[in-house]
């Protein structure tokens, strides 16, 4: 019989962890309730120990503090709907949170909840104050979930909805790093080779002045600069990247990027599908959790990033307000692919919009996937070929000096 390591809260709060065997996850899962225990997480032990249960009590190692992100909102969420399937009631349900936060900030906010809640507001008016984090999407449908006394299958759905978009960022942030580090060693490959291997060579060009090739005077004079002035360069770099990042920033600061991106050839419509994904995926969600569709049509496209884009969703409620279908209000935005829109319209007709929108959201997500591979394939091959251009043209400079050098010898 397999072993399954565990950890669950007590009734009071506390937290024990051990192992078990038993016939499967769901089997160890109902052991632990019924000695008293909710389980917080039953996966299988990588190292099988035979024993008993280990009470951990109350003791929680918190790591460094830093502010709560969008990480620790999926965790919490995740760990909420857990216990509250378990049947823990709210409060205790939070204050066992409490026990088991990482860092200072997380039991901060988990507290300022606590008390809330404690103090007769519900779950989504104690997390209205902290809107920043949550958001209204979150907040939005937590309320629903109230009203239908579903909390706890609320919090699940928005646990799977944070990991799949978790998965979506995860997957382009993986698929920049190989491009990223390419142009990093690309700029150090040329500023090593102007600062410190032209240099080198500079003693032997110094008696020919004028007779040098052109292209050897200039990496000359490149590599000069480089070696000489290399920290001004590095201080007008930080400065630069500090100067925009805090333009970047300003209301006009991320227009300007968001039109940028938009233009950019193929990465422009890549950002355009990866929005669409991110609206219709968080409008199926509300839906299907009850929330009318003018205010999950708010709602859902306060989650779209690119201001211009969201700019094009302003006609969509209105459109739906004096009647008019989903599909055709969301045609003149530009947003969705013709499939996308007869996909929407067929949600209509059945009845069931919410469940065609996240089937679009995960059709939406392998086409980002497929289109941001293209991409690379594309990508990958330029910055090498950039990277041995710039090389190659240093090269060929230095050697065109050299046999100038040999021919005036002769």
């Amino acid at each position: 019989m397999p072993e399954f390591a565990w950890k669950a809260a007590r009734a009071d709060g506390g937290i024990r962890e051990g192992t078990l065997a038993a016939a499967s996850r769901e089997a160890a899962s109902r052991v632990l309730l019924g000695q008293g225990l909710t389980p917080l997480k039953v996966g299988e032990a990588s190292l099988p120990t035979p024993g008993a249960l280990v009470d951990q009590g109350k003791e929680v190692h918190r790591g460094r503090d830093r502010e709560v992100n969008h990480v620790d909102i999926h965790l919490l969420t995740s760990e909420l709907a857990v216990m509250l399937r378990a049947g823990l009631p709210l409060d205790r349900a939070l204050r066992v949170l409490i026990g088991m936060a990482p860092r200072p900030s997380v039991e901060a906010l988990l507290s300022d909840i606590f008390k809330a809640v404690k103090g007769g507001r519900g779950l989504s008016q104690a997390l209205a104050p902290h809107h920043a984090l949550f958001g209204d999407f979150y907040i939005n449908m937590v309320r629903s979930g109230e009203i239908g006394g579903q909390l706890a299958d609320v919090l699940g759905r928005l646990n799977e909805h944070l990991e799949r978009v978790k998965a979506l960022r995860e997957s382009v942030v993986s698929a920049l790093i190989y491009p990223a580090i390419l142009v990093v060693i690309a700029t150090v490959s040329v500023a090593l080779m102007l600062g410190f291997v032209v240099p080198q060579f500079e003693g032997l060009f110094n008696d020919m002045g004028e007779a040098l090739p052109l292209p050897t005077r200039i990496i000359v004079g490149l590599g000069h600069f480089v070696g000489d002035w290399w920290w001004g360069i590095a201080l007008v770099v930080a400065a630069l990247t500090w100067g925009l990042k805090h333009w970047l920033a300003t209301a006009a600061g991320r227009l300007w990027r968001d039109e940028s991106i938009l233009k950019l050839p193929l990465i422009g419509a890549l950002t355009q599908k990866y929005e669409a994904t991110r609206f219709t995926r968080g409008m199926g969600t509300l839906l299907g959790n009850g929330v009318p569709i003018v205010t999950a049509l708010t709602i859902a496209a306060a989650t779209i990033s690119n201001r211009l884009l969201r700019a094009r969703m302003d006609g969509v409620a209105p459109a739906i307000k004096q009647g008019g279908r989903l599909a055709d209000a969301l045609a003149p935005t530009r947003l969705f692919t013709p499939l996308a829109l007869n996909m929407v319209r067929l949600g209509e007709e059945t009845g069931k919009l919410d469940a065609m929108l996240l089937e679009l959201a995960r059709v939406q997500d392998d086409e980002v996937e497929a289109s941001i591979k293209r991409l690379l394939v594309l990508l990958e091959p330029v910055l090498i070929l950039l990277l041995g251009g710039a090389i190659a043209a240093i090269i060929v400079a230095i050697l065109l000096g050299i046999l100038s050098v040999n021919d005036l010898a002769m």
